[in-house]
């Protein structure tokens, strides 16, 4: 199928007649030693600028850290930068492709924020070295577009869901697509609080998924129950204050989140997942969790 944008669930492709795609085999962590909180640009932030305990920050990063290896997964750290003390949520500056031809790809993001474009040159260059092919989105200048933060293949068939609305522009997200190789589902995000797509959606595996209704619109809401049979609701309460939704599947069967996230991890065990819980404390100061804290590889 040739790369396109689906906005409405009446575009939605036949999901049977898609080629497969796999789950994540490595993972990239930044070390936290340039973590902080300097600026404000998500509500999470605010009431936080130089909050951050830094002792703490390492503590969870290490137990994050040695949660990804205990799932199986090759761990690769990027070093921090003190310029950039977004940098550690790695989740945000490139998506990573498998291709059809089994050939890699990173698509190089637009940051959003000012603060943060410095960081994406310096994960590319990472990506580089190791041979991976970093792809540029053409024209749209000036638009942003936040990797996997806002965009996530679905583990068992080739198709990307992609958030816009607060972080990812929508009119690039065809350009996207076309790099990406795979048809793309638009979905919107509508509470500033979820400014990424991975605040608010999990996807498990071509059948299961956790989600934030309030998060996006009533389109993005059918689509998303089109696309996974068994998709599970996050309650609101936890997903705003625990980031609870922005946890991580890396294999279909462990659930690596919050700790704490009572009704999240209830919910997560009812689709057959392991939960591990990890606290993450220090960086919910900053909007992130889990999730924004690693970069999936493919391959």
């Amino acid at each position: 199928m040739d790369p396109i944008v689906i906005t409405h669930p009446s575009q939605l492709p036949s999901l049977g007649e898609l080629p497969g795609y796999p789950h994540d085999r490595a993972v990239l962590l930044v070390d936290p030693s340039g973590f902080d909180i300097k600026y404000v640009i998500n509500p999470h932030m605010e009431g936080n600028v130089g909050a951050v305990d830094h002792a703490a920050a390492r503590d969870q990063w290490l137990r994050l850290r040695d949660a990804c290896a205990d799932a199986g997964l090759e761990v690769s750290v990027l070093p921090g930068d003190a310029a950039f003390p977004d940098l550690v949520f790695v989740a945000n500056q490139g998506l990573p492709v498998l291709r059809p031809d089994g050939s890699r790809r990173v698509i190089a993001s637009r940051m959003h924020a000012t603060q943060r474009r410095g960081e994406v040159p310096i994960v590319s260059a990472w990506h580089a070295a190791r041979g991976v092919d970093v792809a540029h989105i053409p024209g749209f200048e000036g638009l942003p577009f936040e990797g996997t933060g806002d965009a996530t293949f679905v583990p068992g068939r080739r198709i990307l869901v992609a958030g816009y609305g607060f972080r990812t522009d929508p009119a690039l997200l065809g350009a996207a697509a076309a790099l990406a190789e795979a048809p793309t589902v638009a979905l919107r995000l509508v509470d500033p609080r979820f400014y990424h797509l991975d605040t608010c959606l999990q996807v498990i595996d071509a059948e299961r998924a956790l989600y934030v209704p309030e998060a996006f619109d009533e389109d993005a809401r059918v689509m998303l129950a089109a696309l996974f049979p068994r998709l599970s609701e996050v309650p609101l309460a936890e997903a705003v204050d625990l980031l609870s939704c922005n946890g991580w599947s890396p294999d279909g069967r462990t659930f690596i989140v919050q700790a704490g996230a009572h009704a999240t991890n209830a919910a997560a065990r009812a689709l057959g997942l392991t939960v591990i819980e990890v606290p993450t404390g220090e960086f919910l100061k900053s909007g992130g969790s889990v999730y924004c804290l690693k970069l999936g590889l493919p391959w």
